[in-house]
């Protein structure tokens, strides 16, 4: 038998014997590619984009005060996937919730699609496209707010520039999220990590926190937990969560 099909089958087993809410999933931008939402170091990613600026400078808290204009201008081009819809993963996972074998998702996307599949339990440790505030009074609105303004988008109550509630580089992860997050992995059985190199700190460090039965990964690259997990399945992530049995 395969050496992939056996992996896929104990995963399978594994997942099947979990007591109910014991298994947690931590996803990262692969989680979303077959959304048509490119990931970010891949060959084809977005790092792998040509830009004025460099992408990784492009998405920090620094370019977007010094250069708004352009943030906004990056930011709706290549990070607004609009007309993304959740695929296979979204879905299978949002069954898995509604069986009551999956506790939660904590994810590192800003897309939104686990909570459109119909995840009631998500952690999104970046934030969400749907958010943005003030930047001086903390006024919140939607992304139809942003979508309207033509120019920058500019506070409705003060005058103040609006910030997508997207975690940028230079700025720390929302507190609150990362210990709902924590309690999540700590307290599952089995944790399984898709979709993500694993490379974005802090969120990378969160699953050193699982102190459960089975660590799975599944991912078309290497990452730092490859070492730690107790089944490591080179296969695509899709295809993979499809035999799982609600």
């Amino acid at each position: 038998m395969d050496e992939t099909v056996r992996a896929i089958e104990t995963f399978r087993s594994w997942v099947a014997d979990t007591p109910p809410g014991g298994l947690v999933f931590f996803g990262g931008a692969g989680v979303s590619t077959e959304s048509g939402i490119p990931d970010f170091r891949s060959p084809d990613g977005l790092y792998a984009q040509k830009y004025p600026y460099p992408p990784e400078q492009m998405v920090s808290r620094s370019f977007f005060d010094a250069n708004p204009s352009a943030f906004f201008d990056f930011y709706c081009d290549r990070m607004l996937a609009l007309d993304a819809q959740p695929n296979r993963v979204h879905r299978k996972l949002a069954e898995l919730e509604q069986a009551g074998t999956l506790a939660a998702v904590v994810t590192q996307n800003i897309d939104n699609l686990h909570t459109l599949a119909g995840s009631q339990h998500v952690a999104e440790l970046h934030g969400s496209i749907m958010r943005n505030y003030c930047v001086n009074c903390h006024h919140e609105e939607g992304l139809d707010f942003i979508l309207k303004t033509e120019d920058l988008p500019r506070c409705p109550v003060c005058g103040g520039l609006m910030k997508p509630d997207v975690v940028l580089y230079e700025e720390a992860l929302d507190e609150a999220v990362m210990d709902r997050a924590l309690t999540w992995i700590q307290q599952s059985d089995v944790l399984i990590i898709c979709g993500t190199s694993l490379s974005v700190y802090p969120a990378a460090s969160m699953v050193r926190y699982f102190y459960g039965d089975q660590l799975v990964v599944i991912n078309k690259t290497a990452t730092s937990m490859d070492k730690n997990a107790d089944l490591h399945i080179l296969a695509p992530l899709a295809e993979t969560l499809a035999q799982l049995h609600v």
